[in-house]
């Protein structure tokens, strides 16, 4: 079976539940709307990784150069984000999950999840910027000429608008658990939220992508002189 075709809708939609699910159950007037989310999560990160077991499988065999090791770590810290955002919505469930009488745990899941999230939805944004090429192929994106200069400045203003979202949403606090609990700007609103959200995943994706560039670039410049 030809996965190629459900590779980047998957990838896409994966985002676009990522982005809903950073709003908590702020979002919806019942909890219950970001469970099923996550849930949906799961079993889009279940479809995923089936797609790609060859790489997960492939850890073990071959050399690790600076593009290896950074892509592996990326990607084993999305896995063991999942792991942990599972088991803490488990516990933390008011609905789907009630029925196994999870009753002990709530501190350290309520913890768990909102450090899990954070880390996991950076890791998400390095992740997209490890295959941007790829997209770019994908889409057609012009890698050369005037509009792919456009493109670039384009990139790059979303990117400086990212800095201060990262800042002003408060992300680098929750990735230190400096701040433990969620606050949900409703003055901003959520269209705001969303674009913000986005911007800060351009930011990361666009950072990881040049750092790549600039390895291959290194790399070529050694083997040339």
């Amino acid at each position: 079976m030809n996965t190629k075709h459900i590779r980047m809708p998957l990838d896409i939609l994966m985002t676009l539940v990522s982005i809903v699910l950073m709003g908590g159950a702020y979002l919806f007037p019942e909890d219950i709307v970001h469970e099923i989310c996550g849930v949906t999560m799961f079993i889009l990160w279940a479809v995923h990784i089936t797609l790609n077991r060859r790489w997960y499988g492939a850890l073990s065999r071959g050399k690790y150069n600076a593009h290896r090791i950074l892509q592996t770590v990326i990607n084993c810290g999305i896995l063991v984000c999942v792991i942990f955002l599972m088991i803490s919505a488990i516990i933390l469930s008011n609905h789907i999950f009630t029925f196994l009488g999870i009753e002990s745990g709530l501190g350290f899941a309520r913890t768990a999840h909102l450090l899990a999230s954070h880390w996991y939805f950076m890791f998400m944004s390095l992740h997209i910027g490890l295959h941007a090429d790829m997209l770019a192929g994908k889409t057609k994106a012009p890698r050369e000429g005037v509009p792919a200069i456009i493109l670039r400045v384009v990139f790059i203003l979303i990117s400086i608008y990212g800095i201060y979202a990262f800042i002003t949403r408060g992300i680098w606090r929750y990735l230190i658990l400096q701040q433990q609990f969620f606050f949900f700007d409703f003055e901003r609103g959520y269209i705001l939220f969303a674009l913000d959200y986005i911007s800060i995943i351009i930011l990361f994706a666009t950072a990881i992508h040049y750092l790549i560039k600039l390895i291959k670039k290194g790399k070529t410049n050694e083997h040339n002189s």
